[in-house]
């Protein structure tokens, strides 16, 4: 009986062994016909299998998602929809891979507003100028018991540099920050160390964040785009702290 069983093994050992090995030949084969015919793609992160028989997704630049069958003679760039479970699950991949570790964040870059007992926490990059922006915090507004973390992103306009310079440069940021964007009064004119300016910059090529408003929940969640209040406090419900 003992004999049998390490047959048996044996041969279930040698059936992956032989199904790793041509897995791990397809993934060969596809890096090397895409790099080929598209230079472009000669640096691949990932190559994996999705639920789609014959198709896999080629990940680059850490979190661009494409298509490909199973001999890279062909590209796709667009979302994958389980129509059976309702999802999308390019979208849901590109969720996961953007999702910033919340503990990671550069907060001395931040100004911190808080309201009610501030045991929830946002964060949020956002640039004075931007409208969306200005709608988001209105919606803001409306939820209490919150920590939010604001990097100033002057990505506009040169005016949003000025603009950003002198909130962040005011004597009480936060208050700067909600005259202007909530209340439509100008920053008054302020000097100093404004490098986190810079670094926030920085921050945003490094992690693509690449439009304001950018929000990032507790658990790493990135939402790009104004949001409800509704919204907000859905999101803020689900995020636990990772």
């Amino acid at each position: 009986m003992k004999l049998v069983k390490s047959i048996a093994r044996a041969g279930v050992m040698g059936l992956l062994a032989c199904s790793l090995s041509a897995a791990f030949a397809q993934e060969a084969a596809i890096r090397k016909n895409l790099a080929e015919r598209l230079p472009s793609l000669s640096k691949i992160d990932e190559v994996s299998k999705t639920p789609m028989n014959g198709l896999y997704e080629i990940r680059v630049n850490e979190s661009d998602i494409f298509y490909t069958d199973a001999e890279g003679n062909f590209l796709i760039q667009g979302n994958l929809i389980d129509t059976k479970a309702k999802r999308n699950l390019t979208e849901e991949r590109v969720e996961k891979l953007s999702a910033i570790d919340f503990g990671a964040l550069p907060l001395k870059d931040a100004f911190t507003l808080v309201r009610g007992n501030g045991k929830r926490k946002l964060a949020v990059f956002e640039d004075p100028n931007c409208g969306y922006c200005k709608r988001f915090e209105r919606d803001l507004q409306k939820i209490n018991d919150v920590t939010i973390y604001t990097f100033l992103l002057p990505i506009l306009s040169p005016d949003s540099v000025e603009k950003s310079k002198n909130i962040w440069c005011a004597k009480d940021k936060g208050k700067a920050w909600l005259d202007w964007m909530v209340r439509d009064q100008t920053p008054a004119k302020a000097s100093c160390d404004t490098a986190a300016l810079e670094r926030n910059l920085d921050f945003s090529k490094k992690h693509k964040i690449t439009g304001t408003p950018t929000v990032f929940f507790a658990d790493g969640t990135r939402v790009p785009g104004a949001i409800s209040a509704q919204q907000i406090e859905k999101l803020l419900a689900s995020a636990k702290p990772q």
